[in-house]
């Protein structure tokens, strides 16, 4: 469903925000799911190479945005949004899925990149923040940085 929203997106002549890539789920979910046990290697296998047919039919974002948070700060936002299918999350898990998204974004290569560090920032309540980060996007956008 990802790949299809990019494909959609692709067709338009406007800007689009998109919350998650079609790249977590190949880099971080699905290998989760795979080390789990969840998913079986043949189906881990099958959707590699489908993710690599997709990936060769799209392009990169024009600019990826990546929330850095250590898993004390993840804990506290999921309290704090207090979503019953949250709240059953085990820590372990957190820690799983933060240590793959450190690894995938440490090798990203699809295009402009912003990493932005979260655990010291409160952009939704604090409107200095929230400007910083406006700041920041726009100069990787506009190329000033």
């Amino acid at each position: 469903s990802r790949f299809r929203q990019v494909i959609d997106i692709k067709k338009e002549d406007k800007n689009f925000i998109q919350d998650r890539t079609i790249y977590e789920d190949a880099f971080i979910f699905a290998p989760n799911l795979h080390s789990m046990g969840l998913m079986s290697t043949r189906d881990f296998e099958n959707y590699k190479e489908l993710f690599s047919l997709m990936d060769s039919l799209v392009e990169g974002p024009d600019l990826l945005i990546y929330l850095r948070s250590s898993v004390p700060t993840l804990v506290s936002q999921i309290q704090k949004r207090g979503r019953d299918y949250e709240n059953s999350i085990r820590l372990d898990y957190l820690t799983q899925l933060n240590d793959r998204y450190e690894a995938w974004i440490s090798e990203y290569d699809k295009g402009n990149l912003l990493i932005i560090d979260v655990d010291d920032i409160n952009f939704s309540e604090n409107e200095e923040d929230l400007g910083n980060i406006i700041e920041k996007i726009d100069a990787k956008i506009n190329g000033l940085f």
